[in-house]
């Protein structure tokens, strides 16, 4: 990167939208951090990214990708592949990364080597998960390969195998439901910044995430001391473990009526939302880092070849 920050205004191409169920999520996390480094000096194009990415890539010419894609091919090392093939620095996690944390079968895996708490999960066809009940309830079933908490189904103790929506895949993730508070925590490179208490009306799904008004943030999280220490040692070892870039987020469930055994990972993300109320960027403005701040860290840790 030294090449392109010797540059009066280096080029980044800031690509966003592509085909996922994520598009609008993107859309929007693109056009806001594209404003915030016209603002840190950068010359900014933006990119709706499509079949023709790498021929339109090679006209542009960037010093570096901005990579603001958010679900599958975006965030699953299929993109990463790609920017590695034209060899242009991005931003964010490299390919394997990438497609480890997209599997959330696979992070598990990954999880539990590295000694972090986790809860059952197996991953089962959509005919079997409407045949009957493949944990016991209460559990959760979603695609093992989306984020922003699309397709996600809550089978209640008592109530009959789930009927699932024909955009389901045909293969997914039946996971133990954990009772309690949502609590995250971004990792900026070799720093955990904060704890954040998310507070919703009822389940943080995709409404929650992205309206106005869909949840609250409390930051710094008002839990015990020793949870605090456990979350943030915990984010900081999975970004690890998963061999994460630049800038990650894990996402915990906390039982408090357990204490610290109802803590436990759920995924992490390696492209995290940047829109109005989106998480890291509150964390990192919390650590005093302003949002043009964070982007231009973002784009001078980009790199190639990880």
């Amino acid at each position: 990167m030294a090449g392109m920050l010797g540059k009066a205004s280096p080029r980044v191409a800031v690509m966003m939208g592509g085909p996922s169920a994520e598009r609008e999520v993107s859309l929007v996390t693109g056009r806001e951090c594209a404003a915030a480094l016209r603002d840190a000096g950068f010359d900014v194009v933006t990119l709706d990214a499509g079949r023709d990415l790498a021929a339109r890539l090679t006209d542009i010419a960037p010093d570096v990708v901005f990579n603001a894609l958010h679900g599958r091919w975006g965030e699953d090392g299929c993109v990463q592949g790609v920017l590695e093939w034209l060899g242009i620095p991005y931003t964010h996690s490299g390919v394997l990364a990438s497609a480890l944390a997209m599997d959330k079968q696979k992070t598990k895996e990954v999880y539990m080597a590295a000694g972090l708490p986790v809860v059952d999960s197996v991953l089962a066809t959509r005919e079997d998960v409407e045949a009957g009940h493949v944990l016991p309830a209460p559990y959760v079933v979603k695609p093992y390969n989306e984020g922003s908490s699309v397709g996600v189904y809550i089978v209640r103790e008592g109530a009959n195998a789930p009927r699932l929506a024909a955009s389901m895949p045909p293969v997914v993730m039946v996971e133990t439901y954990v009772p309690g508070r949502e609590l995250t925590v971004s990792v900026l490179g070799d720093r955990a910044l904060c704890v954040t208490d998310i507070i919703t009306d009822g389940w943080y799904d995709y409404d929650a995430k992205y309206k106005p008004g869909g949840s609250r943030h409390q930051l710094p999280a008002n839990v015990p001391d020793a949870v605090t220490e456990a979350c943030l040692d915990y984010a900081l070892r999975a970004h690890r473990a998963l061999g994460c870039r630049g800038l990650s987020r894990t996402d915990f469930r906390w039982d408090e009526t357990r204490g610290m055994e109802g803590l436990i990972l759920l995924e992490t993300n390696t492209q995290p939302g940047m829109t109005p109320t989106s998480l890291s960027p509150e964390q990192a403005a919390f650590c005093g880092i302003t949002f043009p701040e964070l982007c231009r860290w973002i784009v001078e840790d980009a790199s190639c070849n990880r």
